[in-house]
């Protein structure tokens, strides 16, 4: 994991992970007893026609658990993939990117890792790896059954106040979401999404009167 090389416009990103508090960017942290399930997601960000751009996945309809919902790469980690507390986060951040995407892993640049959260409907305690896209590699949807697509959302969408607004889940919950590129992003990985970009000094004022329900099945 190196800072080296990176372009310019990560400076930001970089100075947000050396200080973010886990506290800052969601109220769920991992149970103090060490419990939960160990897993990492990749935030995967290169260059693309439209400039900075970050990759997400759309996970299949078919799916048990958050089915239809855009997310980042990633999943559980595996025994081989090492200490849960030093490097295993970054193999397996990078292996489901892998398996989920076809990505090329020898492309992508680890430069950082987030506090763990955790999502107390799934249990998961969640290490957000960032990395650079160095050498893109084409991607596609591996196993449709768990990936129904695999796309690129350029930052000034994610940061565009048009495409953003608080969804309400049925159960009243709110919290920010994204319309990009045919997707809602909310949840999860709509949370760090909206932090990365306040931290890193991105966002741009939005109307934070705009409601989006969602799904009752969501």
């Amino acid at each position: 994991m190196t800072t080296e090389g990176l372009p310019r416009w990560l400076d930001p990103v970089v100075a947000a992970v050396r200080t973010v508090r886990g506290e800052q960017l969601s109220a769920f942290l991992p149970p103090a007893d060490g419990g939960g399930r160990q897993s990492a997601v990749l935030i995967l960000l290169g260059e693309g026609e439209d400039g900075p751009e970050l990759l997400l996945t759309e996970r299949s309809s078919s799916l048990r658990a958050h089915a239809g919902q855009p997310s980042f790469p990633g999943g559980s980690l595996d025994p081989a993939d090492g200490d849960p507390l030093t490097t295993g986060p970054l193999r397996a951040a990078l292996r489901e990117a892998e398996e989920e995407t076809g990505l090329d892993p020898a492309g992508v640049q680890l430069f950082g890792v987030l506090p763990r959260l955790y999502i107390p409907l799934t249990r998961f305690v969640v290490s957000p790896v960032l990395g650079w896209w160095r050498e893109p590699s084409p991607v596609r949807a591996v196993d449709p059954g768990e990936t129904a697509r695999v796309f690129s959302v350029p930052v000034s969408e994610l940061t565009d106040p048009a495409h953003r607004a608080v969804a309400v889940h049925p159960r009243g919950h709110e919290g920010p979401a994204f319309l990009v590129r045919d997707a809602l992003v909310w949840g999860f990985t709509a949370g760090v999404i909206d932090r990365l970009l306040h931290f890193a000094g991105w966002e741009r004022p939005w109307d934070r009167g705009k409601r989006v329900s969602l799904d009752r099945h969501a």
